[in-house]
């Protein structure tokens, strides 16, 4: 079990435009050869966008792209024609395949916050896809079987506990509130990278938001 805390995120961004971001794995200039990925994931970057800040349209290829929208709404627009708003609950994917270009925009009154999470693809190419799902429930695991993954959304009131998923590689991410996993007590933008996970549990300590992916490769 390998615990990584907010604090050790890479900066990056551009404040200046309202963009901060904070990266969990070698990203963009900070490159680390023994923190390139996990499991299937290859990032998983928090990003603050502030009102009329955004990312404009860039290119991806196989990848398999979740975001998990913490507070505001994260507006949406592709080359295969998609445009949505992604709010809080919602879980959006957009599988690159052989290509697509995106744009990330907060296009609201309010700062927005979200955690994006990049995932390697089984096979690479393909057609580019795009799905989101309204209100996932904590009891309804989101399945991305393109990377061999599984991701659960557990929400725990204080001193409750629940049954983290066995699977060969577990990828925890705390979203909000504080959590003890392992013995250990975690809290916003911490994480946990766990192989070979068995029989564990996460206890709130606090109202608290995690996400945890359950991968069958590396």
């Amino acid at each position: 079990m390998d615990v990584r805390r907010a604090a050790e995120r890479y900066p990056g961004g551009d404040p200046a435009t309202g963009i901060e971001s904070r990266h969990a794995f070698s990203f963009g200039p900070h490159y680390d050869p023994d923190n390139l990925r996990f499991g299937a994931v290859i990032a998983c970057n928090e990003e603050r966008l502030a009102p009329g800040a955004g990312f404009d349209e860039h290119p991806h290829s196989h990848t398999e792209i979740v975001t998990w929208v913490v507070e505001g709404e994260l507006t949406h627009r592709d080359s295969e024609g998609n445009e949505t708003l992604v709010r809080h609950g919602d879980v959006q994917r957009l599988s690159s395949a052989g290509g697509v270009r995106h744009v990330e925009r907060n296009d609201g009154a309010e700062p927005l916050t979200f955690v994006q999470m990049w995932l390697a693809p089984v096979r690479p190419g393909g057609e580019p896809s795009y799905e989101i799902v309204r209100g996932i429930a904590d009891s309804t695991p989101y399945a991305v079987p393109e990377a061999g993954a599984m991701l659960h959304v557990r929400r725990l009131a204080a001193g409750e506990r629940t049954a983290v998923p066995d699977g060969a590689y577990v990828y925890v991410h705390v979203v909000r509130g504080e959590v003890r996993f392992g013995g250990e007590e975690l809290g916003p933008g911490d994480s946990v990278r766990v192989v070979a996970a068995k029989d564990m549990e996460a206890e709130g300590l606090t109202p608290t938001e995690v996400l945890m992916w359950e991968m069958t490769a590396g």
